[in-house]
This record gives structure tokens, sequence and C-alpha cells, in this order.
């Protein structure tokens, strides 16, 4: 497959006019053989961005289900419809719930790593699922958020890894409160061995510092379920500026984080450290109405999703639309891009595989429209979906 004529998206020059390639399911450098081939795909780009496709290391579901339902139909459809809105990477998240269940979740995300293996002959079903994030259940009760109080419980070595053995290796990030008692020994003995991210918080400054020094390196929806910044008490903001490995999520939907305050974490952290994400969940992509999220009841209304007592409940935007959004609060298409691909690629680990347009990676890609950045095609592995 060649793509000629969009505008391609690239990590050190941004937007470049140029040709790309795919070959078995991975890009390639544009040959004169390739060109020369009557039997290859020409994919005309005009008027289009070719982007990487986009990587979402934090939602909880989208469709009318939630990766927490735990069953195949759920995830496959999950998948289909992240895929259908160019995220065509995902890592789902968890919630706060009792650890069999916990365990369910986890082996039926793996059940679908095997299944999506035998079909990548076929034109593609659903997004390439990379890993788990475990929200929980080791946060503090205090900034529990939308999790279910009744599920919260230490942080225990132990626990991490029956759920990584019924993941069969899948978990790759996990938030904590590194405040809470066996936080710090958790983060000891696991950082390197799994992406440890700070969230849902009460911690201070030298706490979180802490954390990191340790091998945190994620910090999960920041300034939500978290202690704010001012010049005496900088908290998890200041410590997060200060221990240059860490990245920030932010949470584009218009409503988890005002304008003003997204342009300023891109400010004060850049677009190396940004990562996007959604928070979505089941609503995404539905009417208004009343949805389950962890087992919680969530009332959505436009792009609100709230509890009964009012708060924030995860999101109701799609990755993509949360990129859009970033766009317009002001945030260069590029640094979006980045921020929505690379990024989040890179920190549960997986940029050498996909988050970028580049040689010796999957050929997964997006044209999104010049006029409106409106899909218009979606490749999977070089196959148009």
């Amino acid at each position: 497959m060649i793509i000629k004529h969009a505008q391609v998206f690239t990590l050190t020059q941004g937007f470049v006019e140029k040709e790309a390639a795919i070959k078995d399911g991975y890009f390639v450098e544009v040959s004169k053989e390739l060109k020369q081939d009557p039997n290859e795909i020409v994919i005309d780009g005009t008027g289009a961005y070719l982007i990487p496709g986009l990587v979402d290391v934090h939602f909880h579901g989208c469709a009318g289900h939630d990766f927490s339902d735990g069953t195949p139909k759920a995830l496959a459809e999950i998948g289909a419809y992240e895929l259908a809105n160019g995220i065509t990477s995902i890592c789902p998240a968890s919630m706060t719930l009792p650890e069999e269940k916990l365990s369910a979740i986890c082996e039926n995300a793996y059940a679908y790593t095997e299944h999506q293996k035998k079909r990548e002959e076929k034109k593609p079903s659903g997004s390439r699922l990379w890993g788990i994030h475990l929200e929980g259940p080791f946060i503090a009760e205090e900034k529990k958020g939308a999790q279910n109080p009744a599920y919260i419980q230490k942080p225990e070595t132990e626990t991490f890894q029956r759920l990584q053995e019924a993941a069969h290796g899948l978990v790759r990030l996990i938030t904590i409160a590194p405040e809470v008692e066996g936080a710090e020994r958790f983060i000891r003995e696991l950082a390197g061995k799994v992406h440890i991210s700070l969230g849902h918080t009460c911690c201070d400054y030298e706490t979180a510092l802490l954390a990191f020094s340790l091998g945190a390196d994620h910090v999960t929806h920041f300034f939500n379920a978290m202690p704010g910044f001012t010049h005496r008490e900088p908290g998890i903001f200041g410590a997060a500026f200060d221990a240059k490995h860490v990245m920030i999520e932010l949470i584009c939907d218009g409503i988890h984080i005002a304008p003003a305050a997204i342009r300023t974490a891109f400010q004060v952290f850049g677009k190396e450290r940004v990562i996007l994400i959604s928070d979505s969940m089941m609503a995404t992509g539905m009417e208004d109405g009343d949805y389950t999220l962890g087992g919680l009841p969530v009332t959505v209304k436009g792009n609100l999703a709230a509890l009964q007592d009012g708060t924030i409940a995860g999101s109701a935007t799609n990755l993509t639309d949360c990129m859009r959004k970033a766009v317009a609060m002001g945030i260069p298409l590029e640094d979006a891009v980045r921020c929505a691909s690379y990024n989040p690629a890179k920190s549960i680990g997986i940029e050498d595989m996909c988050g970028s347009i580049e040689p010796g990676k999957y050929g997964d890609c997006v044209l999104l429209s010049q006029k409106d950045l409106s899909v218009q095609q979606v490749i999977l592995g070089g196959k148009v979906c």
C-alpha cells in the first residue's frame, strides 16, 4: 500500500507532504520497486492529514459497554468502536473492584489478544489491545472520584502479581495513591516491572517526589482527583514537573479541565511529556441517559457523565474527539497528534511498535480531513477498515 499526496505527521518536522508505504502489515521505506508494482494499492491522500493510529491508555468503555464487564462481546464491540474512530491501539482501564472480578477482566483481555492474532489475515474488526491499565484498587478513599469505596484496598505486590498472572503479563500500567500504607514498598518492588502512575491521591509534594524517585513515571488524569497547585504546597503538580521522566495524562473533553489549564500544562510540561486520554465510559458514542461505571449509576447529558452526587464519572468523549478539542483549545495540531499517539505509546513501553509513522512499526494510520479533522479512512496493518 502506498499513500500519496497527504500531509504526513512526523515526530521531528510536524506535517510534511510525502509518500508513506505499508508492506506486509508494517510501515516501510517507499522504494522504486514498490511504486512500480502494479498490484500495489495506492490511496490518494489529497486534502488529508496522515497521522498514526491513536493510542488510548486510559478509557473504560464506549458503545454501551464497559471494559469491566469482562465479557468477550463487550470487549469486541469496544474494540470495533475505537477502531472506527481512529484509535487503533488500546490499553483499557479497569475500576476499583473485587480481586476475583479484576482477575476475570484480565483473563478476558488476554483472550481478546489471542483472538486478535487469529484474525490478523482478515479485515480488521477491532483495535489492537496492548495492555491493561489497573486504575485501582490501590487508591485513596478521599479522592475516590467515581470509584467504589467498598473495594479500595492497600497496595500489595502479591495481589498485583496474581492479577498480572491472570492477564498473562498484559498489565502495563497501574494507578496508586503513594501516601497510603504499603505504597512505598509496592513502588520499590514493582517499578521497572510495570509502569506506575500516581492518581486518586491526596499526596503532598514530598511524597509524590519520593514515589517518582523510586520509579513511578506517570500521573493519572492530571488535575483531577488530586490536590491542586499552590505557591507553598506545589503537590503532585510540582513533583511531576521536577521529575523530568514523568508523563502526565490530560482529559481534553471540555468538561474535566478548563482550556486555560490545558494550555498551561502544555507550556509547563512540553509536548514530550503530555499524554492525551479520553477516560471514556460506556455512554461514549451513545445517546444521553442512564448508564453505569464500575457498577455505580451514572447519568449522561451531552459530554457530562456524573454520579448522583454530581461527581464527574469518566467522560463521554472518545480520544479522537479529545484530540480535536485540544486543537480547538489552542494546542497545535502536530502537538495534539503526538500526545494522542506517540506519547501514550511511549508511556506504556510500546513506542517501538506503534505511535508513529516509521519503518518497522505496525502500519496503523488514519487519514483526517484537513478541513474539519474528521476521520476519512482508518488503516490497520495496511488493511483499510
